[in-house]
């Protein structure tokens, strides 16, 4: 984490992605086949078998934290905000540096009119992964908001 931290924009991309391989890894063959399921539906807009996917592997692998940022993303898919952000929190609880988990809390937060709390969890992840583009852009996107217009 500290590499990328510290890296430059073009480094940070690459450690970013070993850290998501990492991320990915639960050590458990069926934790990894729901993962994938779930994930595979997600791209479909299936929902619904998402749910049930990554449901089943929150509860075989409560401790991969992977598992409840998948969920948290089906829950998001399908408007489901509450369970979204619960299960977000179970992630950071897990790994309190995913930066991907508090990216989605600040998306949650804006899609309900929180912008305060949305450019709190970007400048979170900005800490993190400084060169996160969708970061920058969330902040520029909320600096307005939160700061007001300079006159």
């Amino acid at each position: 984490m500290a590499q990328l931290r510290d890296a430059d924009p073009v480094d940070a991309q690459r450690i970013a992605k070993e850290i998501q391989l990492e991320w990915d890894q639960s050590g458990s063959a069926s934790a990894d086949f729901l993962l994938k399921r779930g994930r595979d539906a997600l791209r479909r807009g299936d929902t619904e078998a998402a749910l049930d996917h990554l449901t089943a592997l929150v509860d075989h692998a409560p401790m991969f934290a992977e598992g409840w940022v998948a969920r948290a993303a089906a829950y998001f898919q399908a408007d489901m905000y509450g369970p979204a952000v619960h299960d977000l929190e179970q992630a950071l609880a897990l790994n309190p540096t995913h930066f991907e988990a508090i990216i989605g809390l600040a998306l949650i937060f804006e899609v309900i009119d929180r912008p305060q709390e949305a450019y709190e969890a970007y400048q979170q992840v900005k800490a993190i992964h400084p060169h996160h583009a969708d970061v920058t852009e969330g902040l520029q996107r909320l600096e307005p908001l939160v700061k007001g217009q300079a006159l």
